[in-house]
């Protein structure tokens, strides 16, 4: 990764996977990193953003103390993992009402609210698939734990590595997705798309 990851450096990602030959985007699962909606917007116009509601839930945790996190943790559940998006505002005014007295944590929220009611416009299989960047940072982390073995001769041992690494995942996971009802997702997207 460059060093600065803005705008400009995120059209460069997205343009280069353009060029090789991906079409469409559908949505991206982010945690927040600066520039990275407005670069994939440019190359993909029609493509969602949307903020990991995981990354969402450590950065509101910062101001809770560790004696209430269980009991905030559940409640901030309680609305974004609602059947409906009425459920959720619902829910969403008696946890912003519960938890006022550390705002800190219920700013943080209140300023992703309409991404947390985006997830709405989705089917609960979808939502839970979208909502985090989780999958994505285990391969990472399997990733770093490969190349911290040692040193290597060249970039190509290590390329050569992570390949393995790959293809290990890959037969772990099968052949598909390793998410449960991924089946019904891809159905459900192919259905909002058409």
């Amino acid at each position: 990764m460059q060093e600065t990851e803005g705008a400009h450096h995120w059209m460069g990602v997205f343009d280069e996977l353009r060029q090789r030959g991906v079409e469409d985007v559908l949505f991206v699962s982010m945690d927040g990193v600066s520039g990275l909606a407005d670069g994939l917007r440019a190359i993909f116009p029609d493509a969602v953003a949307q903020r990991c509601l995981v990354h969402l839930v450590r950065n509101s945790c910062k101001y809770v103390p560790s004696k209430d996190m269980k009991a905030f943790c559940r409640d901030a559940r309680a609305f974004y993992g609602a059947p409906s998006l009425s459920a959720c505002r619902a829910a969403f005014a008696d946890f912003s009402e519960a938890w006022a007295r550390y705002p800190g944590a219920v700013a943080t929220w209140e300023r992703s609210m309409a991404e947390v009611e985006r997830l709405f416009s989705y089917g609960p299989d979808v939502r839970r698939v979208m909502y985090t960047t989780n999958a994505v940072e285990s391969v990472n982390a399997s990733f770093r734990k490969v190349v911290r073995r040692g040193c290597f001769p060249d970039e190509d041992a290590v390329m050569k590595l992570l390949y393995l690494r790959v293809k290990e995942l890959y037969s772990r996971w099968g052949e598909g997705c390793h998410q449960p009802g991924w089946a019904r997702v891809r159905n459900q997207l192919l259905c909002d798309e058409g």
